[in-house]
């Protein structure tokens, strides 16, 4: 926590820390947008991430069925904003649990990714009929929290009571962060919703305010963290930055965890809003970049394979699988059956064929209930991210 009086201001401070009745300090983020350096660093950044979001905009207008395309980087999204929280679930045993296959993982661990999914396409649908609000935070908020692990923190509904951020035992008194008390909660909520309509800015400059504003305020009494990151992917939407949602940050912040934590609380603790930007930034700039690279690598290796497809009859149940498996590179038997709306005995000797050819891989080792995958798809999709060397920002 800042060293400084609670009561102390000054221009770069983000907020106030005002001890309570109670004896703890809570903090209470002053209204965005706040005033911003625009240093030379920061404008470049800010061009270099704009200039690959771009380029990321022209690769999703070129894919021939982006919608099939986008469920796994959807998933792949849910996966690593689960994992900062603790899930341990990876991006090939979600999929294979969708496809209908068998997988170790634990059935909560999978619900609440599961749940991340769910969420997400629902606020992209949402968009269409209701734009960015509270109501919608609400709504996102009891998708992802239905069925699992702090289903007892009131799904659908801002919190009542105080909570913190800190490490698992922490008091009040020994938290990281107490965020703004119940009393106040709406107060700053209404203000964060006014900025949700702010278009004076950047949008990119946009999202990283209004992130961090939400994790600060910390509206709920669980899943604030994911509902926050959710909101980043669904701003982007909203502003049309993308023509569909390819742009992913929890990747970004995973793989440097500590820098997201360190710059959240830097901004709360020395108003250090030019890190967190900058730092931001980097990561539109760099998941943009792997997107399209992932995108494009996709986009190669499902059409080479639909060129090796024989042009007769026979290979059309195996052409309409290779399209399947753009959004899902595992397949049953039975989930391909149902999916394709063919005889079991045509997706099989489909499958066959696209064995024969090196696509498809039984995986499950069982006689009955086999599972496929398509592991050179499969091995784009799990491709570690690739951020820059702590520091560059």
């Amino acid at each position: 926590m800042s060293s400084e009086s609670p009561n102390q201001k000054s221009i770069t401070q983000s907020g106030r820390w005002i001890r309570t009745l109670e004896g703890y300090r809570a903090y209470h983020p002053n209204p965005l947008p706040p005033p911003i350096e625009w240093t030379q660093p920061l404008a470049v950044a800010l061009a270099n991430a704009s200039t690959l979001v771009g380029k990321l905009a022209g690769e999703g207008r070129r894919l021939p069925n982006p919608h099939a395309l986008i469920r796994p980087f959807v998933r792949r999204e849910a996966v690593f904003s689960s994992r900062i929280e603790g899930t341990q679930s990876t991006l090939g045993e979600l999929l294979a649990a969708e496809a209908g296959a068998a997988v170790e993982r634990s059935p909560d661990d999978l619900r609440e990714v599961g749940n991340y999914v769910i969420a997400l396409e629902y606020g992209i649908e949402r968009l269409k009929t209701l734009p960015l609000s509270l109501r919608l935070v609400r709504e996102l908020h009891e998708k992802l929290m239905a069925g699992v692990r702090g289903q007892h923190a009131t799904p659908g509904e801002f919190r009542r009571t105080q909570n913190w951020i800190g490490r698992p035992g922490d008091t009040l008194a020994q938290a990281a962060c107490v965020p703004p008390p119940p009393d106040s909660l709406g107060e700053h909520l209404s203000a964060w919703e006014k900025f949700l309509h702010d278009r004076m800015l950047p949008p990119l400059i946009h999202a990283a305010l209004a992130h961090y504003q939400f994790e600060a305020v910390h509206p709920f009494l669980d899943g604030n963290g994911r509902v926050g990151r959710l909101l980043i992917t669904l701003e982007l939407c909203e502003r049309d930055i993308l023509p569909a949602p390819l742009l992913y940050l929890s990747a970004f912040f995973e793989a440097t965890r500590a820098d997201y934590y360190d710059g959240l609380r830097r901004i709360s603790e020395k108003g250090d809003w030019l890190n967190w930007l900058q730092y931001f930034l980097n990561g539109v700039a760099r998941q943009a970049e792997d997107a399209a690279s992932r995108a494009e690598r996709i986009n190669a290796l499902l059409d080479r394979w639909r060129k090796s497809m024989p042009g007769n009859i026979g290979a059309k149940a195996a052409f309409r699988m290779v399209d399947m498996l753009g959004a899902n590179p595992f397949v049953t038997p039975r989930g391909a059956e149902k999916h394709l709306g063919l005889a079991y005995n045509t997706v099989m000797r489909a499958i066959g064929q696209l064995e024969k050819h090196g696509i498809l891989k039984e995986v499950s080792g069982a006689k009955r209930s086999r599972a496929y995958c398509a592991q050179e798809l499969l091995d784009i999709l799990e491709e570690p991210a690739q951020p820059s060397p702590a520091g560059e920002f």
